[in-house]
């Protein structure tokens, strides 16, 4: 349930807070005062896209933030705990601020969250119904996605949705497959490609150890010079040698070593660099003695690199790639030549994949069925009681055809109306005048209400296009929906804002030479004044008190 609405710099709204309880909130004020801008709020909050417009000019940024109340068993709170931004087991806050530049940035519980994050949370905590929602009903895709809400049918319509993903992966296989035609030529360039390959030691640690062969070759001459010097530099039998030069280090050193303790410490390191130079030696050694000049061999070791390089080049992949290179080709070559044992495979497999879809677009169907008659009886009954006597609303189905992978299913949904008693039912998009349009709007949200746990309604204007008996009507449905979960009304009928629990009248005035709204929560006196006023228009006559009195007393 929605506590508190915080809005900062909004639209022409400077600053307002707005508390909230249970039962049916209505929001009135003159046209053009602003009321729809706490649903726009709202809106903003449950992840609606954003832009500069929406902030108050002369401002930096709109500020907007809500506080809820969850209850124990709250999928909300389930979310806040999956996504670990549960800080309050009992309390949920959205904040979200949209700077004059465009950008925006959004907190769940004072952590920074995604504008998908804050949609997805918001679907648990409030449901909006504007008047958009009008021009939507009309369209066949929200038809049929109504229905399904209406028939709880999210879990067949994955499972149909799932096989049918499945089937058209098949076809798409098989149709690539028969594409191919006849691939005994491909198989045969694709097996010289291999041959030429497979010829080669290809592997990774044995190209890198041929490449560090011919570089030693290639410069043996070089090396074995080099050796031959440092050889002599380290251990020759010069008094320069580094050996030498060690040993008279030492032996000047042990001469005093008893004076100074710490030099027991610098005999130590010489022996260990005299230790190392040793092994040096021997290493260098072991590398002459490798350095064996073989014109032949080195010949090989060209002409086999030479034949790798060029490899490389005519399938376009580094050396040490040609592994993977071949492996890729050996793989459709495989995949080839069981093409057609793939195809037998595959028509078996599809055949599998159409029954299961067929078995599970066959209970979606009768899940539907059932639901769209439910839903027609409710919806005529409504619309009846909304003034449209003699009228019939009913949900048709439609099969798309011969089966094929549908994820929507096997049908598609058609919501039908006859307007006047005697009339056949008509497509609702061709013959619905707007305040038809509305009252079957409202008719099919309040039957449909009630089919998630979300304790929030927002209906925005959804009552243009009625008046008199019928808005009387509606203001005691949306009162007596009030006593099961939070509503919230924006309305510009006294009918429905006399039914309120509590009432908010929204004005614009000009404040320091620019247009401001400002919200304020009316006590009875104010309430009264209010309906009079959406009764009698600018001069409120002692008439319209009296019957506003009336209203609000019924």
């Amino acid at each position: 349930m929605l506590k508190h609405l915080s809005i900062k710099d909004f639209a022409v709204v400077r600053q307002t807070e707005l508390e909230f309880g249970p039962g049916m909130t209505v929001v009135s004020g003159e046209t053009g005062a602003g009321k729809s801008l706490m649903v726009d709020a709202l809106t903003l909050l449950a992840g609606a896209r954003a832009d500069s417009g929406m902030v108050r000019h002369g401002s930096e940024r709109a500020e907007l933030a809500a506080e809820f109340q969850l209850s124990g068993a709250s999928p909300a709170l389930e979310w806040l705990r999956s996504n670990e931004l549960d800080e309050d087991s009992s309390h949920c806050q959205l904040r979200r601020v949209i700077r004059a530049d465009g950008g925006s940035r959004a907190w769940i519980n004072g952590r920074p969250a995604t504008i998908s994050q804050l949609s997805e949370l918001a679907g648990f905590l409030v449901e909006v119904h504007g008047q958009h929602d009008q021009q939507a009903l009309m369209a066949r895709s929200s038809q049929l996605n109504l229905l399904d809400a209406y028939a709880r049918n999210g879990e067949q319509r994955r499972l149909v949705r799932q096989a049918a993903q499945h089937w058209q992966a098949l076809l798409d296989e098989a149709q690539a497959l028969s594409a191919r035609g006849d691939v005994g030529d491909r198989i045969d360039w694709l097996q010289h490609q291999l041959d030429e390959l497979d010829g080669e030691d290809l592997d990774l640690q044995s190209i890198e150890q041929l490449t560090v062969s011919h570089r030693r070759q290639a410069h043996a001459s070089a090396l074995a010079s080099a050796c031959e010097r440092a050889q002599g530099m380290i251990g020759s039998n010069d008094d320069a040698s580094a050996l030498d030069l060690l040993r008279q280090a030492r032996h000047e050193l042990a001469r005093v070593a008893e004076h100074e303790p710490r030099l027991a410490e610098v005999d130590a390191l010489l022996d260990s660099a005299a230790i190392a130079l040793d092994e040096a030696m021997r290493q260098i050694d072991r590398i002459g003695e490798d350095l064996i000049d073989d014109p032949d061999s080195f010949a090989e070791i060209e002409a086999r690199l030479g034949r790798l390089h060029g490899l490389a080049r005519k399938h376009r992949v580094p050396m040490e790639e040609l592994a993977g290179q071949q492996a890729r080709l050996r793989e459709e070559v495989e995949q080839l030549r069981g093409a057609d044992d793939r195809l037998q495979v595959l028509a078996g497999e599809i055949s599998k994949a159409e029954q299961a879809w067929l078995a599970a677009a066959d209970q979606l169907t009768h899940s539907r069925q059932q639901a769209g008659q439910s839903l027609s009886e409710a919806t005529t009954a409504l619309i009846n009681e909304l003034g449209m006597g003699g009228s019939i609303f009913c949900v048709q189905l439609e099969p798309t055809g011969p089966a094929r992978p549908d994820p929507q299913g096997a049908e598609r949904v058609e919501f039908l109306v006859a307007a006047n008693a005697g009339q056949p039912p008509r497509p609702l998009r061709k013959v619905a005048s707007g305040g038809e349009l509305s009252r079957i709007s409202l008719a099919i949200e309040v039957a449909t209400i009630g089919l998630d746990s979300v304790q929030t309604m927002v209906f925005d204007e959804v009552d243009s296009g009625i008046s008199g008996a019928v808005a009387d009507i509606v203001g005691n449905r949306l009162r007596a929906l009030g006593e099961h979960c939070q509503v919230l009304c924006v309305t510009h009928l006294p009918q429905v804002a006399a039914k309120g629990h509590t009432h908010y009248r929204v004005s614009k005035a000009p404040v320091e030479g620019m247009t401001q709204s400002a919200v304020e929560r009316l006590d009875s006196k104010a309430r009264e004044e209010e309906i009079a006023r959406m009764l009698g228009g600018v001069e409120i006559s002692s008439e319209a008190r009296a019957a506003a009195r009336k209203l609000i007393a019924v």
